[in-house]
């Protein structure tokens, strides 16, 4: 493992995780792996799995607000303008 990968998951972004994770599960699978470093490699993976999950689930929310906050301008202003000529 490089310094890099032994950094901590938060400065790591969502690519990188990715690329990681993938090169973690190549060298299990390719049996590249000594079984003193296998724990360490998991380790290393689960916090690479909830740091992009987290990363999704933020992505998720901010999608969720920009996409409400688009539809509330119509609504707000739909609902204020038939006020205003009804009183009129």
């Amino acid at each position: 493992m490089t310094a890099k990968s032994k950094g901590t998951s938060q400065e790591v972004g969502f690519g990188a995780a990715m690329e990681e994770l993938e090169a973690i599960l190549g060298r299990v699978e390719g049996d590249e792996i000594d079984i003193d470093e296998l724990a360490e490699e998991l380790k290393r993976a689960t916090k690479l799995l909830e740091l992009c999950r987290q990363k999704i689930r933020k992505a998720e929310l901010e999608v969720t607000q920009i996409v409400q906050s688009l539809e509330e301008p119509e609504t707000a202003t739909g609902d204020s303008g038939e006020d205003s000529s009804d009183s009129g």
